[in-house]
């Protein structure tokens, strides 16, 4: 199977006439029970060449993203940094993402374990058969949009040995384990509790955050912010209490004028590959 995939990646890498080859491919898993469809871009590079890894959610958002010419063009300024891009396209979102073990309060999310076990136990090894993939936890990043974020974030919590970075785009924070109460708008929150909670925390893993001040209108605190900055800002300040304290291991990028939407996503995912490769 190695061999056959070699030599495919020989003829495209030969043939290339740009900067990434693309692919799509279909994968059936036991996990999730279903096939799901997957958006390969890899580097116009040698075969036995050693790449770096990024998984991405939501990978049917990619042509709103723009993303073809997104990696041509860090394929163009960074031409050191080889990655192998791979899109998951989402199906129930409601379901399959969220935060592996902990339901919101309305029971979504029962599928976000068999999700993770789909990454880790099926994708990984399917794409190192295939691949030389990076060992070097750093150089395996999982990403995600809004909901998609959450999912990559709890993901790269809880097995930061698969995965060294995660970024985390308009990411859907408010999920919650109870019903909003007024009384005590900030309470509740999945993420913020356990990362709050957790005693051995994952210190090696580095952790992108990025909101756009359009990504909503909410203001369930009434302080001013909207909810998807504040979620993230204070998401932020607890992990930097939990050591997460220099840029090099955690950042917060806030897009002026952003929206919740692919095309700003698609805009700032530049930003998060130079901070990610260290370029």
């Amino acid at each position: 199977m190695f061999v056959l995939s070699f030599i495919s990646q020989l003829v495209g890498w030969l043939s290339a006439k740009s900067g990434f080859i693309d692919r799509v491919v279909r994968l059936r898993s036991k996990y999730l029970n279903r096939e799901l469809e997957l958006r390969l871009y890899r580097p116009a590079v040698a075969p036995t060449r050693t790449l770096k890894l990024l998984i991405c959610l939501d990978g049917q958002d990619f042509e709103r993203m723009d993303m073809e010419d997104r990696l041509e063009n860090v394929a163009k300024q960074y031409p050191d940094q080889a990655f192998l891009l791979v899109g998951i396209v989402a199906a129930d979102r409601l379901r399959e993402y969220g935060t592996a073990g902990r339901l919101d309060y309305l029971g979504r999310g029962d599928l976000s374990r068999a999700h993770q076990d789909f990454i880790s136990e099926e994708l990984l090894p399917w794409l190192k058969s295939r691949y030389r993939i990076s060992e070097v936890g750093r150089n395996r990043a999982i990403i995600g949009f809004s909901l998609g974020g959450l999912h990559a974030f709890d993901f790269g919590w809880r097995r930061p040995d698969l995965f060294g970075t995660v970024g985390v785009f308009s990411g859907a924070l408010w999920w919650r384990s109870k019903p909003f109460i007024k009384k005590k708008p900030d309470a509740n929150r999945i993420v913020h509790d356990y990362v709050s909670r957790t005693i051995e925390v994952p210190t090696e893993l580095r952790i992108w955050l990025m909101a756009g001040t359009e990504d909503e209108k909410e203001d369930r605190n009434n302080n001013g912010i909207i909810d998807a900055i504040d979620d993230t800002v204070q998401l932020k300040a607890l992990l930097e209490k939990r050591g997460f304290d220099s840029p090099e291991r955690l950042t917060y990028y806030e897009e002026d004028g952003g929206r919740h939407e692919p095309e700003t996503w698609g805009r700032v995912f530049p930003v998060f590959l130079k901070w990610w490769l260290g370029a």
